[in-house]
């Protein structure tokens, strides 16, 4: 049997097996509209952790963390770290007042159009979709390439697979089965990727021996005293945190939890899950510098220069396979559920079973892009960079939305608005080289802290300015949990507390 055919034995029998897992779960009870985008407050603690880390631990933990250990060394991949778990407790906090504020909500841009109105309300939804497409697009991209690296199987054959089998269960179960499965893929994906970093190490003959290689030739990616790293990790921290914070699936699991204890405590379990697991995967990037692997293939790379037992390229592709589904069906899921208020506001005459067929319609037809890019093979690093300096301008307007009584629709988009054309002058061409002669020109940190500034000054300015002025109108937060209710209930449910 070729590698090929042995791979794609092993995506087929992978796949169809968290298939199935999704399909029995889903097949349970009846999946109504509310089941299919929230499974709303039925999520206990361990199964909320495991599913959080699951859907953010994508197949890029074994491309990213690695090329930044072999790039940036050790400061980088702390600040990867610190960038990627951080947001996860800020959920932690802001989860339990988005449930306080909108006990009935469903996700971000639904509190959006209530809180700032339409014009915010349509930025904010073009903004959550296009990170999250361009992130369901990656994650496919990522499989299909570590496949052909691996194997020699055409991306589109790879990435055809994997969605199919994605589809059919959160097709049928929606989030419920999304949850049920990222469980079960969480319960892979750790063993293996210690298996994978133990096996790597044993192979070079312990740590010491693993990077000899490294402190003989790069001895800065082995100290936190390495400028550019440290740079680059504050850049990841600013721009990370950004973008998970308009990740709906994160929000979608703070309504599934099923109190706001485990919304804090899941939600503050896996800041602490996701810490190691990074930095495991990171430190393998600096092990694949032993042979001067440096990009974002090293991790890959480095498993096939150790020319290990088959056994072992099996176990990584079951666990590449794990993270891309962890993350594909809980993407699918999520983009389709942003629309669901407009689904129900454009069709206002279907019952919610015709809106439930109508979003399960819109998941197909937003993953059959993500196969055409997937097969193409791009690099979607800066598509990924300019989601998350679009992500870095909303972000203070809309949080800072959830306690500022007197932060209005205006302020919160014209703040934004201006935030990202702030960044935007800082931001990189493609080749990360600046367009145009202004000091810091093409620097990331500064492309995303600059947003981050504009954006509070701006909205914390214009709220003195308009106090100076006299008008010193509130918002009403009881409108939110009035007027927003559970999907098929004719009325809005009270707020607690």
């Amino acid at each position: 049997m070729t590698l090929g055919i042995t791979a794609i034995a092993v995506i087929l029998i992978t796949a169809a097996s968290f298939t199935l897992l999704g399909l029995l779960q889903a097949s349970r009870h009846t999946i109504s509209l509310e089941d299919y985008l929230v499974s709303r407050n039925r999520v206990g603690t361990g199964m909320a952790l495991a599913t959080i880390v699951a859907s953010a631990m994508g197949a890029w933990i074994l491309f990213s963390p690695p090329e930044v250990g072999a790039t940036s060394g050790i400061a980088g991949i702390v600040g990867y770290c610190i960038g990627q778990a951080t947001p996860a407790a800020l959920f932690a906090f802001m989860g339990t007042r988005m449930r306080f504020l909108m006990p009935a909500g469903h996700s971000l841009n639904e509190y959006v159009l209530h809180r700032f109105g339409q014009a915010m309300y349509r930025l904010t939804l073009a903004i959550v979709v296009f990170y999250m497409f361009v992130y369901l697009a990656a994650e496919l991209t990522a499989i299909a390439k570590a496949v052909e690296l691996m194997a020699g199987v055409p991306l589109w054959l790879t990435a055809l697979l994997v969605i199919t089998a994605v589809f059919i269960y959160t097709l049928v179960g929606g989030l419920e089965a999304t949850i049920f499965t990222d469980a079960v893929q969480f319960a892979v994906i750790v063993p293996l990727l210690l298996l994978s970093f133990g096996i790597a190490i044993f192979a070079l003959g312990g740590w010491g021996n693993a990077v000899a290689p490294v402190r003989d030739t790069a001895p800065q990616l082995l100290t936190l005293a390495n400028g550019p790293g440290i740079k680059f990790g504050a850049t990841l921290v600013i721009a990370v945190i950004s973008a998970e914070m308009f990740n709906q699936t994160n929000w979608q699991r703070v309504y599934a939890c099923k109190t706001d204890t485990v919304v804090r405590r899941s939600f503050l379990g896996s800041f602490l899950v996701i810490w190691p697991m990074l930095f495991i995967s990171g430190l393998l990037g600096i092990v694949a510098m032993h042979f001067g692997f440096n990009d974002d293939r090293a991790f890959f790379s480095l498993i096939q220069a150790l020319e290990l037992p088959g056994w072992v390229s099996i176990a990584v592709l079951v666990l590449v396979l794990a993270l891309v589904m962890s993350s594909l069906d809980s993407l699918l899921n999520g983009i389709a559920s942003l629309f669901t208020t407009d689904l129900l506001r454009i069709f206002p005459e279907k019952s919610t079973n015709g809106i439930l067929n109508l979003t399960r319609l819109l998941t197909l037809v937003i993953g059959i892009p993500a196969i055409l890019i997937a097969a193409r093979g791009y690099n979607v690093l800066y598509l990924f960079l300019l989601a998350d300096l679009v992500c870095a301008g909303a972000l203070f307007p809309v949080l800072f939305g959830l306690y500022a009584k007197r932060l209005t629709g205006k302020m919160a988009l014209w703040s934004t608005v201006v935030a990202i054309g702030a960044g935007a002058l800082f931001f990189p061409k493609p080749n990360f080289s600046g367009w145009n002669s202004l000091p810091f020109a093409g620097d990331l940190l500064v492309s995303f802290a600059a947003p981050i500034v504009v954006s509070a000054v701006l909205c914390l300015g214009w709220i003195q300015l308009r106090a100076h002025q006299g008008k010193t109108e509130a918002y009403d937060f009881g409108k939110l949990s009035r007027d927003i209710q559970a999907y098929g209930e004719s009325v809005a449910v009270a707020p607690k507390g």
